[in-house]
């Protein structure tokens, strides 16, 4: 069992009608960084974060906070430099941690691959006890004990174009994976730097969906697969909306994937790493451009996120409370995400070690953390 110890430090300057609006529901708040997993707790409009970090110099590039069952499981995967990677959970919202007797995730021998870290947790939408857990080197897998164990899917790991991925700057993980409430059998990853790939018949097949998304940096701009997409995300009202980050653009499909359409005109940049969609108002996701592939910072050197309320046909910088002078702080494309309330929380966290948190859908942001290790990650959700 891995403790977390509770601190009594809390941030009292609440304004009254964020306080309002919150209520006395409890957010949980995760913050992945390269030196462990921060975990902070709201009720009531005041912040409490805990003592010390969670796998104390550890890299956490997975989180998941999965609401599904009768309490709440968090889910982790961290990274330690001796240890190696492992996928740990709590029951206990955080407070101890379990890391099973044999790895969670672990690749076949017959693969003649080894596990170098688990990029992506996520609680499948249809299914109660399925997990799936994306991993480097890029693979999908599947647990059906809400996280304890999970097994390789095979034939995404055997996709006859896998010989031709190239890993991306920061590898070949595969970092994003949506399910579909309305059919379990419906799953979508994206893969750096290979792209889109969709199953229909429960992970027996697998298929490229990368139609109208452009790999700037390849001889053929165009290619059925090889585009380096960093994030998607599914619209909340209709659910073949999605909308995507990649390496240089910014895309939404209406067809759950079969064919994507630039949405990146009016924004300062089209390169970034993280899309979020807001989880109850149809047509409404946030970005956070960067600069550029050569220059990650943020777009302008401003800090700011972009949010469009009409699926990209216009974007709007929301930029209440956030810093004005200049900012170098890069957020990765899993540390941006939203709690799931209505109004929304969204939430980022940055390369600075800092975090931001608005409670009003992103009209405004206040600063909840500063100075910790890189985030890799953040994920919230209302607990109680």
């Amino acid at each position: 069992m891995v403790g977390c110890r509770l601190a009594g430090v809390r941030d009292e300057d609440v304004d009254e009608d964020v306080a309002e609006v919150i209520g006395m529901s409890e957010v949980l708040l995760a913050v992945g960084t390269r030196k462990g997993l921060f975990i902070g707790r709201r009720r009531g409009g005041a912040w409490e974060f805990d003592e010390s970090p969670c796998f104390n110099a550890q890299a956490v590039y997975s989180v998941a906070i999965d609401t599904r069952g009768a309490s709440p499981r968090l889910l982790a995967g961290g990274d330690s430099s001796h240890w190696g990677p492992s996928v740990f959970h709590s029951d206990d919202l955080g407070r101890t941690w379990t890391e099973p007797a044999r790895p969670a995730v672990k690749f076949p021998k017959d693969t003649g691959a080894s596990l170098e870290r688990v990029w992506q947790l996520h609680p499948a939408a249809a299914e109660p006890d399925v997990v799936y857990a994306g991993t480097e080197p890029a693979a999908l897998y599947r647990s059906e004990d809400r996280g304890e164990t999970f097994e390789l899917v095979r034939p995404l790991w055997e996709h006859p174009t896998r010989s031709k991925w190239m890993p991306g700057g920061g590898g070949e993980g595969l970092h994003t994976v949506l399910t579909d409430e309305r059919d379990p059998r419906a799953v979508t990853v994206a893969v750096s730097t290979a792209g889109v790939f969709r199953t229909l018949d429960g992970g027996a097949s697998w298929s490229p969906s990368n139609s109208g998304v452009s790999a700037v940096f390849l001889p053929d701009p165009n290619p059925e697969f090889g585009q380096c997409v960093h994030k998607i995300a599914r619209d909340a009202v209709n659910p073949d909306r999605l909308y995507l980050q990649n390496h240089w653009g910014v895309y939404r499909s209406d067809d759950a994937g079969g064919h994507w359409t630039d949405i990146g005109e009016g924004l300062p940049s089209t390169f970034g790493f993280a899309a979020v969609a807001h989880p109850h108002r149809g047509d409404t996701a946030y970005v956070f451009p960067i600069n550029a592939d050569s220059d990650r910072v943020p777009a302008d050197r401003r800090c700011r996120v972009f949010r469009t309320a009409d699926a990209g046909r216009s974007w709007e910088p929301l930029t209440a409370g956030l810093p004005r002078e200049d900012h170098y702080g890069t957020v990765l494309r899993d540390a941006m995400c939203h709690d799931g309330a209505d109004p929304a929380g969204v939430y980022f966290g940055n390369r600075n070690g800092e975090v931001y948190a608005s409670a009003d859908d992103g009209d405004s942001w206040r600063q909840l953390a500063a100075h910790l290790p890189d985030v890799l990650c953040v994920r919230a959700a209302v607990v109680g």
